[in-house]
């Protein structure tokens, strides 16, 4: 039996099609890639990027990673003066003019056509066009504007980024694709992509390499030359996604495979090796307790975030050193989509791809956006996660296998900035230290600590919340049950030789498919 789960209910079907038809997971992954980066534009995306993880039926087990990274034009000590704070919720940097966050300049050289092109080559069974082809449907066609997507169009985003209204119409192409002459279009009305397109179009006759050496890499790049980016011809030529081994871990004697830096898979299995020590099955959930293990394994992995997480081509992180059970045991005190696959010959495909927060910057006549990659790296010169030409930034993007007496227990990521690696450990802390199913695993309510202030959700009672406090945290509760602020988690379960999956509810109509 095969399984599939997406947060866009038409893209996973198109990916259950594949299933159906006789494809194998890495397919069916591609495939609803394709078709998310038309269904949800602002998430995800050929300008965008990414990581595969991928477990085969054999035994062997890869990350695809494909980061966006900085152009070859950018320097160190660029945004030096014009820095203003750290975001307070750590994801990014407050620059003058928001120009790391939307325009050209805030732009790295996308990656996502690249990595969804070496997992077809490397483990795919249909070609690149078939995989591109049911996506195009969705944007020359249109498809109904949802209410997640409105959603972000409209939602506060706070004083640390740009508006979103405002990104949504950045550039003139933004703004004749997403609006009707300025005002955002309305839930349920069509969302028409005729270029993006011709775009797939173009991919799908010319190849992957089209993106980068080809027509469209030339109108890229032509482009960002001349709106003022950092991307050149000679860097999307240069451009390759990597193969990269696991970072593997352990839970409770059940194994953990996830992606190592620069994403989040290390602070993952911090959390993890932090909260073994303590009996979290015997505890509630919510309960002050559980909620205060949660937090405090979340403080002391993302101490180590800030001081070592980086591109590891750039920076020498103690990778085993900071995994070791007994490092724990010292220190005991945002914008993206995923889809999770598993085929019914065993194959497991956890892949977690995005634009960031979307750069705003849709170059005329190629009708997609662009990621804004470069908001994350620290404007201040000399700091392991500074700018430098070829690098890529730190994530949080978090995709993890679970094994269980060498039985698949779980597939799991998400989408949601710097709350995907809370969110992913939290609903696996519910799958398995609460015996949650899966859906209740994934809709549980949640806490997330960044660094200063613990936010709760509103479904967290009011008495986890004021126990809490009485420790002397300081806590945000707010006011949404299913606040989309946190991570969306996406997850198989597999208990028994039986597969299950869910959606979080706190994205727009999640779906688990079955072949």
């Amino acid at each position: 039996m095969g399984i599939i789960v997406a947060p866009q209910p038409p893209a996973a079907a198109e990916g259950l099609k594949v299933l159906l038809a006789g494809g194998n997971a890495v397919d069916a992954a591609v495939t609803t890639a394709f078709c998310q980066g038309v269904l949800d534009p602002q998430m995800c995306g050929i300008g965008g990027s990414g990581v595969m993880l991928l477990h085969l039926a054999d035994g062997r087990e890869e990350v695809i990673e494909f980061h966006a990274r900085a152009g070859s034009q950018v320097r160190e000590d660029q945004w030096e003066r014009i820095f203003i704070r750290e975001a307070a919720d750590r994801y990014g940097y407050v620059l003058e003019g928001w120009v790391n966050d939307v325009g050209y300049q805030s732009v790295g050289v996308p990656g996502t056509v690249a990595g969804l092109a070496l997992a077809l080559e490397r483990h795919g069974t249909i070609s690149w066009a078939d995989a591109i082809r049911p996506a195009i449907p969705f944007a020359r066609d249109g498809v109904p504007v949802s209410g997640f997507v409105h959603g972000y169009w409209t939602s506060d985003s706070g004083p640390d980024a740009c508006p979103h209204d405002q990104r949504l119409q950045w550039t003139p192409e933004a703004r004749r694709i997403f609006t009707n002459g300025g005002e955002l279009k309305k839930i349920g009305e069509p969302l028409v992509q005729a270029d993006y397109a011709r775009t797939l179009e173009r991919l799908a006759e010319a190849g992957p390499q089209d993106f980068y050496t080809g027509e469209i890499g030339t109108r890229i790049a032509a482009d960002f030359q001349a709106g003022g980016g950092f991307i050149t011809r000679e860097d999307l030529a240069g451009y390759r996604a990597e193969v990269a081994p696991v970072l593997r871990g352990s839970y409770r004697g059940r194994d953990v495979v996830t992606a190592g830096p620069p994403v989040g898979g290390l602070a993952l299995l911090q959390m993890l090796n932090f909260l073994e020590r303590h009996d979290l099955p015997a505890l509630e959930w919510p309960s002050v307790e559980a909620a205060r293990l949660r937090v405090e394994a979340m403080r002391f992995a993302f101490a180590d975030r800030d001081r070592y997480l980086a591109d590891p081509k750039f920076a020498d992180i103690p990778v085993d050193r900071l995994l070791a059970k007994d490092y724990a045991t010292v220190h005991d005190r945002g914008e993206t989509t995923h889809v999770c696959v598993v085929d019914d010959a065993g194959n497991a495909v956890s892949m977690t791809h995005t634009l960031g927060a979307a750069s705003g910057v849709v170059t005329p006549g190629l009708g997609f956006m662009y990621n804004d990659y470069l908001n994350c790296f620290d404007p201040r010169p000399g700091r392991v996660n500074s700018l430098a030409p070829g690098k890529t930034r730190w994530t949080m993007i978090a995709p993890a296998i679970v094994f269980e007496g060498g039985d698949l227990r779980a597939v799991v990521g998400a989408p949601g900035g710097t709350k995907i690696v809370t969110g992913v450990l939290q609903a696996l802390l519910n799958l398995l230290d609460h015996r949650m199913t899966a859906v209740e695993a994934v809709s549980a309510p949640r806490v997330d600590y960044q660094g200063d202030l613990v936010t709760a959700e509103g479904r967290v009672p009011e008495a986890v919340v004021a126990g809490l406090r009485q420790l002397g945290y300081s806590v945000q509760r707010r006011v949404l049950n299913y606040d989309s602020y946190f991570a969306r988690v996406q997850l198989v379960a597999g208990e028994g030789g039986r597969l299950t999956g869910a959606s979080d509810p706190r994205k727009d109509g999640g779906v688990a498919l079955r072949s």
